[in-house]
């Protein structure tokens, strides 16, 4: 994003007419920017967050701004939120809609579990699980790999004690079978106790 700004400020010419005068660059990579940065905005800050109302409020501009003053004013309000998401601030906004996304997936994983789908209930309850090691991997500077193999470098970097990964090492081997049909090595009651761990886990590293 840095770098199409860098790129769209290089557009900037000089125009003059009876209406108005000043710099403008290019309203179509402009548009372009704009769009992409109001989503990431929402994504990361949350559709309610101060720094979306913010660019959203400056980026219709004033009567007389040009494009580039108003790129300049959107800008600053981006680089506010860049630096308040690079700095850790935004954490518990991002933790909160993963929270959301997630319990909404376990939802469906319930639901199809009492439908009699045990095995895309498991899977998606091991999706969920694998997903979450992948952020905490994430927030610890940590390489992601297997579900396996990012449950014991988290445990080794002290995410979480060893009980707490015995506890995901035995929810993996359900995803593990389900995934690949050995619908003999668990039951329906493991599932529904999986999809029930998965969500105490979650709860847990994202609260």
């Amino acid at each position: 994003m840095t770098e199409q700004v860098i790129a769209l400020e290089a557009t900037k010419q000089y125009s003059s007419d009876s209406y108005s005068s000043g710099n403008y660059i290019n309203d179509e990579a402009y548009t372009n920017w704009k769009t992409k940065a109001r989503h990431l905005l929402a994504t990361a800050c949350g559709s309610d967050s101060i720094h979306l109302k913010e660019f959203m409020e400056r980026e219709g501009g004033g009567f007389y701004s040009t494009n580039h003053q108003t790129l300049l004013q959107v800008k600053a309000v981006f680089e506010a939120a860049k630096e308040d998401f690079e700095g850790g601030y935004l954490n518990s906004v991002r933790s909160m809609v993963q929270a959301e996304l997630f319990s909404d997936e376990l939802e469906q994983a319930r639901e199809l579990h009492r439908s009699g789908y045990h095995i895309a209930a498991a899977v998606i309850a091991g999706v969920v699980l694998e997903t979450t090691l992948r952020g905490l991997c994430a927030e610890e500077g940590i390489g992601t790999g297997s579900l396996n193999k990012m449950n014991a470098d988290l445990a080794k970097a002290g995410r979480y004690n060893l009980l707490a990964q015995k506890r995901i090492t035995a929810l993996a081997d359900i995803r593990n079978n389900a995934a690949h049909g050995h619908v003999d090595q668990f039951t329906a009651a493991d599932v529904a106790d999986m999809i029930d761990r998965v969500e105490a886990f979650v709860t847990d590293q994202l609260s």
